[in-house]
């Protein structure tokens, strides 16, 4: 009797270690697949137990892999805040599919948009969820912990939740966000199935029978997942197999992103157009371009702003080239003085005082304060419109009513208006006039070239010509009219451009060659078409149009976006 007991104890504890042990197999659903492609992963594991499918990228990152002079700085810094170093190893694509996310983090309320002077940190004026990883590793409990795969440390976790959840981890590693509208919230590691209603688990199915410890799993790819990236897939801590992502269209190498070059050429030749035709934005734009459609990144490890300023440069140099001719030798429209002076005092700012001024202040609160010069500028440009300013500044008025009178003419004739051209007066360093449609016009070079330096900061900062700025101060400080000063800025953002450009070599930035080429052959074109667009709108509309363009740039820059 008391040996068949004993058996039947031992038998009992065999049976509550089987129960104990994990259990995990199962089967990849293809060796390769596109970017973009569903991945199935298939098996059994213990019954009763829950899932963890953590699919990782084969090639891990830590911040001193990086090359990038200020990427190296911001890791430096960040390390120490953030609980991890410069030699903590993550996957830069990780995911982790699971039926009890809320093991790993929670779900919550999201505060984003709005000028961080007004609206504090953690708030804002738009709203919405978003997952939440959980700030310390040893809450996660023990078990949760050992079915993450390649994350097997503190300082990885802490070093996962910063890839994923700041803004600089997101555009600087990892390379995938949740949007909400076109926002990037934060980036998916933790996901489960899509009846969540989640929008980060759109495109996961998870499927787990607990009674058989039967499941399956899909995931939809990221689409722009570099070509040939492998992962590795763990089920429930065990490693199953792996499987390569392939490529999907055209891949921008340092842009990283699957893009044809058809589109950037025809977005450019449409943000040039509007460039030359204005003199304005036309940097800000392409940027905006860059980053809405063409989504511009940069290979791990460089921020995304470090490609897409040096690519932006292409437009704001060429697209000026393309329209320039026609204003400077077959228009005599440029008044060179002028531009020169903008010109240089552009070219000391954005390659030389700009990498100090922008080392030294906040980004954050560069942009908010810019916000509010350009609005002002727009509000003044639109208050010169006004009758009782036009009627102080008779000059204008009266070039305006010659160009209109000629327009008309022309449409009566059937031919192209004429524009008229410069006539100098006299040049001086501190005087210059001249006269343009029979009225005479005086600005003090000099001046402008102090102003210029101011714009070339801002130049090299942005990455942009500068342009949104130089047009508003040429009709605003120097009273000249639109027809004036648009060559003029085309001048100060070639300086500005050359300027910026060096300044991104010097450092090691180099831009997208494909996409670079693409918007110089856009850019081109389109400053072809703007200067010849120009003389369809009268000097009021270019105002508007003007003015309307510094208003879009205003609720940009405070993060008060319409396509929200």
């Amino acid at each position: 009797m008391k040996k068949m007991f004993t058996q039947f104890l031992f038998l009992m504890l065999l049976s509550i270690i089987a129960s104990s042990t994990a259990f995990a197999s199962g089967s990849i659903s293809a060796s390769s697949i596109k970017a973009g492609d569903v991945i199935e992963i298939k098996g059994k594991i213990t019954p009763g137990q829950d899932l963890y499918v953590a699919v990782a990228q084969n090639k891990m990152f830590a911040p001193r892999d990086t090359d990038g002079v200020h990427e190296v700085q911001t890791f430096e810094k960040d390390t120490r805040k953030n609980g991890f170093s410069l030699d903590t190893k993550i996957p830069p694509l990780y995911y982790l599919i699971t039926n009890v996310p809320e093991k790993f983090g929670r779900t919550d309320k999201k505060k984003f948009g709005g000028p961080s002077v007004l609206m504090g940190k953690g708030n804002g004026i738009y709203s919405t969820t978003m997952y939440y990883l959980k700030e310390n590793f040893t809450e996660i409990d023990e078990t949760s912990r050992s079915m993450l795969g390649p994350i097997k440390t503190e300082e990885q976790w802490n070093f996962l939740r910063y890839a994923n959840e700041n803004s600089y981890g997101i555009n600087t590693i990892v390379k995938e966000g949740n949007r909400k509208g076109k926002v990037v919230i934060f980036s998916r590691s933790v996901i489960t199935d899509e009846s969540s209603e989640n929008y980060w688990d759109k495109g996961t199915r998870v499927n787990l029978d607990k009674a058989t410890g039967e499941y399956s799993v899909s995931l939809a790819s990221f689409r722009h997942t570099p070509p040939d990236t492998a992962f590795d897939v763990y089920v429930n801590g065990e490693s199953i197999g792996s499987y390569e992502v392939k490529k999907n269209g055209f891949w921008l190498s340092k842009g990283f992103r699957y893009m044809n070059p058809l589109w950037i050429v025809i977005g450019a030749i449409l943000v040039g157009t509007y460039f030359s035709m204005i003199g304005a934005a036309g940097g800000m734009l392409m940027a905006a371009f860059q980053v809405l459609v063409v989504n511009t990144m940069g290979p791990v490890g460089i921020n995304a702003a470090n490609v897409l300023k040096p690519s932006n440069m292409a437009l704001t140099l060429f697209s000026p080239l393309g329209s320039f001719w026609r204003y400077a030798k077959v228009e005599k429209r440029v008044a060179w003085p002028i531009g020169i002076s903008f010109g240089v005092g552009i070219f000391i700012g954005s390659i030389w005082l700009g990498k100090y001024v922008s080392a030294v202040l906040p980004m954050q609160a560069y942009k908010e304060w810019l916000a509010v010069l350009v609005l002002i500028m727009g509000i003044k440009t639109l208050m010169e419109m006004r009758p009782a300013a036009m009627a102080k500044r008779k000059n204008i008025k009266a070039m305006t009513q010659k160009f209109n009178e000629e327009i008309k003419r022309a449409k009566a004739e059937g031919r192209a208006a004429e524009m008229g051209s410069i006539e100098p007066v006299k040049t001086g360093l501190m005087d210059y006039r001249f006269k343009f449609w029979g009225e005479e016009f005086r600005i003090n070079p000099f001046l402008f070239a102090i102003v210029g330096v101011a714009i070339g900061v801002v130049s090299r900062s942005f990455g942009i010509g500068g342009g949104f700025l130089l047009v508003p101060a040429m009709t605003t400080l120097g009273a000249l009219p639109m027809y004036v000063a648009v060559p003029i800025s085309l001048i100060g953002t070639c300086f500005s451009s050359i300027g910026s450009f060096i300044g991104y070599l010097i450092t090691g930035y180099l831009p997208d060659m494909t996409l670079a080429i693409a918007i110089i052959i856009g850019g081109f074109a389109g400053g072809m078409l703007g200067s010849r667009a120009q003389k369809m709108f009268s000097e009021m509309t270019l105002k508007v149009i003007l003015a309307l363009t510094l208003f879009f740039l205003f609720f940009r820059f405070f993060k008060i976006e319409i396509w929200i």
